[in-house]
């Protein structure tokens, strides 16, 4: 047999197997003759000793059949869709025949919603869950339209999104959403954030509902590394405990130089080594290096540290550059001098002289104080030996 013909042997084949599959597991779930559908979210999570609201809305395959001028009962069932062949499963009906689980359908049967308030949910509740109409000349089921539901302990940690560039100077609104199966009993939302942000319950586009805060605010290189925590509590048993969840998120912020400011050191003979140094976010991609003459600013030369010799006297300063920006440090005065060993700058000797004037301060003050405290005892002292003396004179 050819290779050509073994290829084709076996797409037959899988043909047939993807076949039979489809047909046993998709079509056997929902058949093409099914009499019911529904409009409502294929998963949900729910959190113990609260509520959830299931939205909903069925459509029959074909109008004539359904009259919403006739009554109309709503039933829920779980785990199997083959309602006729295991009526065990049945959980409500809104006929009251049957209510073994705290639901209660609050939409409108009449207009095709079928919005139920499933109420006092348990762990054990985790289950599939199928909708069904049952009305007079119209029963059927929404096979196609399975509902899980789960059912936890612990709420779900809520979520922390910006909005905008984080970039210093740029204003950004930080919303903290939390998700809300019970609208009737929201999560209050609180963060470390401006407090007087206003708790907002608002309808998702599949009708469940999201509960958040936001905030806006301008950004600056102080907000880089700045920790943001929000914490939802659930009411939970009719509001008699609560239950809590808390995300935190890291701002990453980029921002131009700052702090720009050079280092000097002496080096041998009279050589000095200068050092700029600056924060930035990106890093600094560059720094240059000017010296004032009487021609005025000159580039004198590229990179983190710069060295030279003190006959080259004048201002000299950097600029630090990164993507954002730029800053330049304060000028730093170098003048040359006879003796090569001279100290390097105006600014240096200045506040040498500056801390000899504070040390002579304290020593005077020291002296001071001393003989003050020290005068006094001794006064009188010789006060109590003349009297001493004079009592001698007169006993005598």
């Amino acid at each position: 047999m050819s290779v050509v013909s073994v290829l084709c042997v076996n797409m037959v084949t899988a043909n047939m197997l993807l076949s039979v599959f489809f047909v046993s597991g998709v079509l056997a779930d929902c058949p093409e003759d099914s009499d019911l559908f529904i409009t409502a979210p294929k998963k949900m999570e729910a959190l113990s000793g609260s509520c959830l609201q299931i939205p909903c809305n069925f459509r029959p395959r074909t109008k004539k059949e359904f009259k919403s001028s006739r009554e109309i009962f709503g039933v829920w069932f779980k785990s199997d869709s083959r309602f006729e062949q295991d009526r065990s499963n049945v959980i409500f009906n809104s006929s009251g025949t049957k209510n073994i689980y705290p639901m209660s359908i609050t939409g409108n049967l009449r207009e095709k919603n079928c919005t139920t308030l499933f109420s006092s949910l348990i762990t054990n509740y985790t289950n599939t869950y199928y909708f069904r109409i049952e009305s007079r000349l119209f029963e059927a089921t929404a096979i196609c339209d399975p509902l899980q539901i789960t059912v936890e302990d612990s709420p779900r940690r809520p979520t922390i999104q910006i909005s905008g560039d984080l970039k210093e100077k740029e204003s950004v609104t930080i919303t903290c959403s939390a998700f809300t199966p019970c609208p009737h009993s929201p999560p209050k939302l609180t963060w470390n954030l401006q407090q007087d942000s206003h708790n907002k319950t608002e309808e998702n586009t599949d009708g469940t509902f999201t509960t958040k805060i936001q905030e806006t605010i301008t950004l600056s290189d102080q907000h880089d590394g700045y920790n943001i925590s929000c914490s939802a509590t659930y009411p939970v048993n009719e509001g008699q405990d609560v239950k809590t969840a808390e995300e935190t998120k890291t701002l990453s912020v980029s921002y131009a130089p700052k702090d720009t400011s050079v280092s000097i050191r002496a080096s041998a003979g009279s050589w000095v080594n200068l050092t700029c140094s600056s924060r930035a976010k990106p890093p600094v991609s560059s720094f240059t290096w000017f010296r004032n003459s009487k021609d005025g600013p000159m580039v004198v030369s590229k990179g983190h540290f710069y060295s030279f010799n003190l006959t080259d006297g004048g201002d000299y300063y950097c600029v630090a550059t990164n993507d954002l920006g730029s800053q330049t440090s304060s000028r730093v005065p170098l003048n040359s001098s006879d003796d090569p060993e001279f100290g390097l700058s105006v600014y240096v000797t200045v506040k040498i002289l500056g801390v000899i004037m504070l040390c002579s301060t304290i020593v005077i003050f020291e002296w001071w104080f001393r003989s003050r405290c020290c005068n006094k005892p001794v006064k009188d002292t010789d006060e109590a030996d003349y009297v001493n003396i004079m009592m001698e004179i007169q006993a005598s």
